[in-house]
């Protein structure tokens, strides 16, 4: 008797195991927490289903979705034709974009830089390469306390970041370069949490990694015009001139597990997480 109930209790965790089924989702530093987010939520939802979310940066993720290792790629940029002809080659599969967010790509100083507003082009004088902004002087004549030197420490990330890829296009330009000698992070927290211990220091991120202990910049377009702050409007309106979608990719036809999932994102429960993660829902 014994032995027959351990046979019917082998036989339900086998069938219990069977049933579970695991998403892998990886991809961008900026939406890793919303993703992390959004997978806690759905295991309420779908207890069956388990979302393995990872970052790495959105290059990270669209590699690992062209190679057929991951069910999602999160990405804060688009992804490029190249890396869609190339995951159709290596999978025969179509890939399918979804924007799943609207962020503002937050520029932020230390608390002790009086300076509150950038212009892009003094962004491009500090980051781009030729650009002759050194130390914070350059930049209308600032001195920053505890800053030694008064030289500005640029902190920038990967270059397999859909983030640094997208500030280099909008900020330094398409075909221009950032200069030399940034200290290039791995993800935004490490940014953000570098900046708030460094008086001489400037970073940039997604605007739900923002704290306290940074001062987010308002931002213009040219020196003449107005500076716009990022929030969660300004990103909407894209008033915000460093304003961004956040994309999931899949490949092509879903399972029908990562179809419900993508679907679930859409809803009211998943865009209320989205929201208080810092992002913006996508406008219906």
């Amino acid at each position: 008797m014994k032995f027959f109930f351990s046979l019917i209790l082998l036989a339900l965790a086998g069938c219990s195991k069977s049933n579970h089924k695991i998403i892998q989702n990886k991809g961008s530093d900026t939406i890793v927490n919303l993703a992390q987010a959004w997978a806690e939520e759905y295991k309420k939802v779908k207890p069956e289903v388990g979302i393995a979310v990872s970052g790495g940066g959105s290059g990270t993720g669209i590699s690992a979705l062209i190679n057929g290792t991951v069910d999602i790629a999160n990405s804060s940029r688009p992804m490029k034709a190249e890396e869609k002809a190339e995951a159709q080659k290596n999978n025969g599969k179509q890939i399918n974009e979804v924007i799943v967010g609207l962020d503002a790509l937050a520029v932020f100083t230390h608390p002790s830089n009086p300076l509150k507003d950038l212009s892009i082009e003094e962004l491009a004088c500090i980051y781009g390469q030729g650009g002759t902004c050194e130390k914070w002087s350059d930049v209308r004549g600032t001195v920053v306390p505890g800053c030694e030197g008064n030289k500005i420490i640029r902190v920038s990330r990967q270059s397999n970041s859909g983030t640094y890829q997208y500030f280099r296009e909008v900020v330094v330009g398409e075909k221009a370069d950032f200069k030399e000698g940034s200290m290039d992070l791995n993800g935004s927290r490490e940014s953000i949490d570098l900046v708030e211990k460094t008086p001489c220091a400037i970073g940039y991120s997604g605007m739900g990694y923002l704290t306290r202990g940074v001062t987010a910049l308002c931002i213009s377009k040219a020196k003449d015009a107005p500076c716009v702050s990022p929030s969660l409007e300004t990103a909407t309106n894209k008033t915000y001139p460093i304003s961004r979608e956040l994309y999931m990719y899949t490949a092509g036809d879903p399972s029908p597990e990562v179809k419900a999932y993508m679907e679930w994102i859409k809803t009211d429960q998943a865009r209320d997480i989205t929201i208080k993660s810092g992002y913006v829902p996508v406008p219906r």
